[in-house]
């Protein structure tokens, strides 16, 4: 049986280089096409010599394929998909340009009218640990933002079942390469190592992507999110700590609640390969490279106010290994295939 054929829009960035990774190892696609404006015309090895045997040359369009990923940057990432759509080709956009189901947020939080508005209702959201069967026959999914992958999965089962009230804090660190490849004064080495720092404190563009997930896991309950982001002198990873207060009954005191907690997440996420509930606080590094998302809940009993530790590698989970996840589900596989690989340590 043929591989699906596969391109990658925008191949240079760090999100393109990642998905070209994994799917080079990937049992049932073939990667064919790959483009990259700045640069078109060069060998993908000889602008990343770790890929060089799959012996692809950079084209400034996408050559024919069964599916596409865009890794363009936001706006930018629209106008390019739209084309594809029109003739069939299945898509994974890894910027935010279908996340936000409200074309009007576009303006507030990302500087753009969008230029598909109607496509907003069409594409789902790819987290496949909420929507499952609204993936597989979608012909677009909007592939989430990192940040609102970890803190998504570290509140979901607890919004869900109602335990928690209004008042969550999302404290989020990330590694530089969150912020791209492009050059910028703000991840130059100098200034960012040795050195941990808060940012976006008016608001985050990813802030209305966790509210409006965590909003559909318990209509007529808006949750009320202060998000905080901070950039930390790694390479790769999000931790992400939340919390919340646990609304009187919900739980049982002491241990007994502790466990009730624990058995809650373990069940949300018995079906969800990807993430797995852990008995103590997890490392960033226990995520280097993996597609995994680790959670550890647990109670502070002092406040009676519920904490949970995620982690996730922003490039896999957070961006390409999670699309690829998207893409096993859209053409019928195991979501695990292709996605294997055990964390790199130390």
């Amino acid at each position: 049986m043929a591989k699906t054929r596969a391109g990658i829009i925008n191949v240079t960035g760090y999100a393109g280089v990642e998905l070209a990774r994994l799917l080079a190892q990937h049992p049932e696609v073939e990667l064919t096409s790959v483009t990259g404006r700045s640069a078109a015309g060069q060998k993908l090895g000889d602008v990343f010599p770790h890929l060089a045997d799959m012996n692809l040359t950079i084209t400034s369009e996408l050559e024919e394929v069964d599916f596409a990923f865009s890794a363009m940057p936001h706006m930018d990432s629209a106008k390019g998909i739209i084309p594809l759509l029109e003739k069939g080709v299945r898509v994974v956009d890894i910027s935010a340009d279908f996340r936000l189901h409200d074309a009007a947020a576009y303006p507030q939080w990302y500087g753009f009218n969008h230029p598909a508005p109607e496509m907003l209702e069409k594409a789902v959201y790819g987290l496949p640990e909420l929507h499952h069967a609204s993936i597989a026959p979608a012909q677009l999914i909007a592939n989430p933002g990192c940040y609102p992958t970890g803190a998504i999965l570290a509140l979901a089962p607890a919004f869900r079942e109602g335990i928690i009230e209004p008042g969550i804090i999302v404290d989020s660190k990330s590694g530089v390469s969150g912020a791209g490849r492009s050059l910028s004064l703000k991840t130059h080495f100098s200034e960012v190592s040795e050195d941990v720092s808060a940012y976006a404190l008016e608001g985050h563009r990813h802030l209305p992507e966790i509210v409006q997930e965590l909003s559909l896991l318990h209509p007529g309950q808006p949750p009320q999110i202060t998000f905080t982001p901070h950039l930390i002198p790694m390479t790769r990873g999000i931790l992400t700590t939340a919390y919340a207060p646990i609304a009187a009954g919900k739980l049982a005191a002491g241990e007994k609640g502790a466990e009730e907690l624990a058995s809650l997440y373990r069940e949300f996420y018995r079906d969800a390969p990807f993430v797995r509930v852990t008995p103590a606080p997890p490392h960033t590094k226990h995520t280097w490279g993996n597609n995994f998302c680790l959670v550890h809940p647990t109670i502070d009993r002092r406040t009676g106010r519920l904490v949970v530790i995620s982690c996730i590698d922003n490039l896999v989970k957070g961006a390409a290994g999670q699309a690829v996840q998207n893409m096993n589900l859209m053409l019928g596989l195991p979501e695990t295939t292709g996605l294997q690989a055990i964390a790199v340590y130390p």
